[in-house]
C-alpha cells in the first residue's frame, strides 16, 4: 500500500520530489495531468508561463524545458518511491494532479496514492513514468509546439540521471539503489537512443541532443549537452 506518509518521505528527498497525497482544501486549484496531454489550451498556457520564466519568446525552448522540467518530477517522485519502499507509485496521469506555482517545479498530488503491481522496478518505473507520461506529453509538444523528437528522449534521459544523483546524494542508504533501474532504463527504447554512456552513466552519459537551454539569454550548456567536449556537432 502507498500511504501518505511514503510520499512525505519521498517529498523530504527536495523540491523535484514533492508529491502531496490524501485529501486536500485547495483541490480545485488542481487538475489531472490528463489535462496537459490532450487540451492544447492547456498546454500552450503553459508552455507560454514557461517562456515567461525563461524570458524568451521562442515557443520550442520553453517547450523543451517545459518536458524536462516534467521528466524531472516524474523521475524523481517513481525514483525516490522504489529506493526507500522497493515498490513503484502508480502515476497514471488520471491519478496525478498537477498545477503551476507562482515559482518553482509543477505541484503534483495524489488523491488516492496506489502502488502498481509490477514485480519489476524497471519495468513498472518504465511504464508508469514513460508509456503513461512522457510518451503522450511528448507527442503533444511536438503536435502543438513543434518540439523536435530528436530532443525528447535525451530530455528523458538527463532527467532521469539527475534523480538518480540527488538520491545518491541524499539517501545514500536507500534499501533499493536506484542505478541499477536508472542503468535498464537506459537501455530501452526510447532512452536507449538518446546518447551514449560507460558502465557509469552518471559519470560518463552524453546525449546525442540539446535541450536548446543554451538559447535562454544567460543560459549555458548542460554537463552532458552534445554540443559541448569531444565529437560535438550541432545539435537540435
Amino acid at each position: 500500500m502507498m500511504t501518505p506518509d511514503t510520499l512525505a518521505d519521498v517529498s523530504d528527498v527536495g523540491p523535484y520530489f514533492a508529491v502531496a497525497a490524501g485529501p486536500r482544501a485547495d483541490a480545485g486549484l488542481f487538475r489531472p495531468l490528463t489535462a496537459l496531454y490532450t487540451d492544447p489550451a492547456v498546454l500552450s498556457a503553459y508552455v507560454a508561463e514557461v517562456g515567461r520564466r525563461l524570458d524568451t519568446v521562442q515557443r520550442r525552448v520553453a517547450a523543451s524545458t517545459l518536458h524536462i522540467g516534467i521528466a524531472a518530477r516524474l523521475w524523481s517522485v517513481a525514483l525516490a518511491t522504489a529506493a526507500l519502499t522497493g515498490r513503484v507509485p502508480d502515476l497514471s496521469p488520471d491519478r496525478l494532479w498537477w498545477r503551476t506555482p507562482d515559482s518553482g517545479p509543477i505541484e503534483l498530488w495524489l488523491p488516492e496514492p496506489a502502488a502498481l503491481p509490477e514485480a519489476d522496478v524497471a519495468d513498472g518505473l518504465y511504464g508508469t513514468v514513460v508509456g503513461a507520461n512522457l510518451r503522450p506529453l511528448g507527442e503533444a509538444l511536438r503536435r502543438d509546439c513543434g518540439l523536435s523528437a530528436k530532443v525528447l528522449p535525451g530530455n528523458a534521459a538527463s532527467a532521469l540521471l539527475g534523480a538518480v544523483r540527488v538520491l545518491r546524494d541524499r539517501r545514500p542508504a536507500a534499501p533499493c539503489p536506484p542505478l541499477g533501474p536508472a542503468t535498464a532504463l537506459l537501455a530501452r527504447e526510447p532512452l536507449a537512443s538518446s546518447g551514449t554512456h560507460g558502465t557509469d552513466p552518471l559519470t560518463t552519459y552524453r546525449r546525442s541532443s540539446c535541450c536548446l537551454y543554451y538559447r535562454v539569454r544567460g543560459g549555458g550548456y548542460c554537463g552532458d549537452c552534445v554540443l559541448t567536449g569531444p565529437g560535438r556537432r550541432s545539435g537540435t
